[in-house]
């Protein structure tokens, strides 16, 4: 084997040995992130009338979607659902089981899966690099927005079908499904947004 030869051999043998690692690193990615929201969705403070907590778990799937783009971001929210769903108690204050996802806060849950290709598209140029620090920010908003989008009818819904619930108008439901939430959505927005800019480069190289 000529010199020329062997140097191409180790070469292609480096670069199948990185991709296997970065393919690794992606793998792990997902039960990693759902681990974080998990942590986060944990830190909840119930909101009255209604009770619907107010809690990190939306900075946990914001930083999933950041982190991860939209098809390991989907899976790391898919996995997390799947979790709840079964039983484990990951949910907003520990809750699990199907009556959560269908219930009042179903909505909020669900648009945790749609939500993630929101972002990815805000922050990635075409050629692949990180936009600034605005862009990050909006992609947050973004974020925050789709889940609203898909919580808010919902709650309006379950409440309108469910026997056991007050009633809610379009107003009430807007207000204490949405308005409530805005000071602690441009906090979490504002935190996702730090780390992103002092993380968010070495990760995308590695998990994008």
């Amino acid at each position: 084997m000529s010199t020329q030869e062997g140097t191409k051999t180790r070469g292609q043998a480096d670069e199948h040995a990185a991709s296997q690692q970065r393919l690794l690193l992606r793998l792990a990615s997902v039960p990693l992130m759902t681990l974080i929201i998990i942590v986060c969705s944990h830190i909840a403070i119930p909101t009255s009338p209604l009770g619907i907590p107010i809690t990190m778990q939306t900075l946990g799937v914001l930083l999933c979607a950041l982190a991860l783009g939209p098809r390991l971001g989907f899976a790391s929210i898919a996995l997390y659902l799947v979790m709840g769903i079964v039983g484990v108690g990951v949910f907003g204050g520990g809750e699990a089981g199907l009556p959560v996802l269908l219930g009042q806060t179903g909505g909020y849950l669900l648009g945790f899966l749609f939500c993630q290709p929101v972002a990815h598209a805000i922050i990635k140029r075409p050629d692949a690099s990180i936009r600034g620090w605005l862009a990050i920010f909006t992609a947050g908003i973004a974020v925050h927005m789709v889940v609203f989008i898909f919580g808010v009818p919902w709650l309006h819904w379950i409440h309108s079908i469910d026997t056991k619930l007050d009633g809610l108008s379009w107003g009430q439901a807007i207000y204490l499904g949405f308005v409530v939430f805005i000071p602690g959505m441009l906090l979490k927005t504002g935190i996702a947004t730090v780390l992103a800019v002092l993380l968010l480069p070495s990760v995308a190289k590695r998990l994008w």
